[in-house]
């Protein structure tokens, strides 16, 4: 069996208002309920056929720079959606996304000063 890259794996980062939420938990001192957490969250498309194994093996490898660690990896598929341009039906891909949890103090995104 061929062995895959970690970009085949992992396609993109997902960059919504609810996953810059997820990634922001760790710094977010105004909600009591959420103080508690302490590991950062962050939301990538990935392949639809990746195991979460794989997923987390490729974020560790592509991230090696910075030593991170993946605790937990939860997987979603979005199913695919009916959409109609110029009068003519469709649907749009659906896509899986990983939702994965580092290890406290662990983060992805450049420190701006």
């Amino acid at each position: 069996m061929q062995k895959k890259s970690p970009f085949d794996i992992i396609l993109s980062r997902h960059v919504t208002e609810k996953a810059n939420m997820l990634g922001q938990l760790q710094t977010n001192t105004s909600n009591p309920s959420v103080k508690k957490c302490n590991s950062p969250k962050y939301v990538f498309i990935v392949d639809k056929r990746a195991k979460k194994q794989e997923i987390k093996q490729a974020l560790e490898e592509i991230y090696s720079d910075r030593s991170i660690k993946v605790v937990s990896v939860n997987t979603i598929t979005a199913k695919p959606k009916a959409c109609r341009l110029r009068g003519r039906s469709g649907m749009k891909p659906g896509f899986k996304k990983a939702i994965v949890t580092l290890e406290a103090g662990d983060t992805i995104e450049e420190k701006i000063l």
